[in-house]
């Protein structure tokens, strides 16, 4: 089984790349991408690739315990989370990570959580209706250790503190997910366009 068995999925996220690297979003190799093809495998980017000339030859196959169905290939190092939010849920159909400087920046300050209202865009994201709402984004700290960060956001997911599709990881990056590859691009566009309002009401207020 290869990516070329998902061509849809996989066309998806070479797509996903290329629009992120045009907005700066997934500079030096960073992030990775995942797209669920079975109930219990996913297609995912393979480690060190640039994700901004995503090709299929990119892709690997992997179940959702992290193990690559070709031996020959290497899963990002970030994979534990990709697969850990399948896991938590059938709904999830595509996992995306970005690493945007308004993203980084923002999670390095505040405390656990970034919170926004009164944004047109917020309601890019699935479960937000009205401007008037308030979109409240978690902020875990970082660990090398991918397992111990999967079982943090398994803990707030089970404790069902989730009201957005997507979390940030201070210093580091985006999560967000989605039913399928094209919501999760959404969520990743609308989180990125709230993001950069912030940073840049921020650095107003220095002005």
């Amino acid at each position: 089984m290869t990516p070329d068995n998902f061509p849809e999925e996989t066309a998806a996220l070479c797509n996903i790349g290329q629009q992120f690297g045009e907005r700066g979003w997934c500079r030096a190799t960073s992030g990775n991408f995942s797209h669920r093809v079975e109930e219990l495998r996913c297609l995912i980017t393979q480690s060190g690739r640039d994700k901004t000339r995503l090709t299929p030859e990119d892709l690997m196959i992997c179940d959702l315990d992290g193990n690559a169905i070709d031996t020959g290939c290497r899963p990002s190092a970030e994979t534990p989370l990709h697969t850990r939010l399948y896991q938590l849920s059938d709904s999830i159909g595509a996992v995306l990570h970005t690493h945007s400087v308004a993203a980084t920046l923002l999670s390095k300050h505040g405390d656990s959580q970034l919170s926004f209202t009164g944004f047109e865009m917020q309601k890019a994201l699935a479960g937000t209706s009205s401007h008037d709402d308030e979109v409240t984004i978690p902020v875990y700290d970082n660990d090398q250790n991918m397992h111990v960060l999967a079982e943090i956001v398994a803990m707030a997911w089970n404790k069902d503190t989730f009201r957005v599709p997507g979390f940030l990881i201070r210093g580091h990056g985006l999560y967000a997910w989605g039913k399928n590859a094209a919501e999760a691009e959404q969520h990743i566009e609308g989180f990125e366009f709230l993001f950069e309002c912030r940073w840049q009401e921020m650095l107003a207020e220095l002005s």
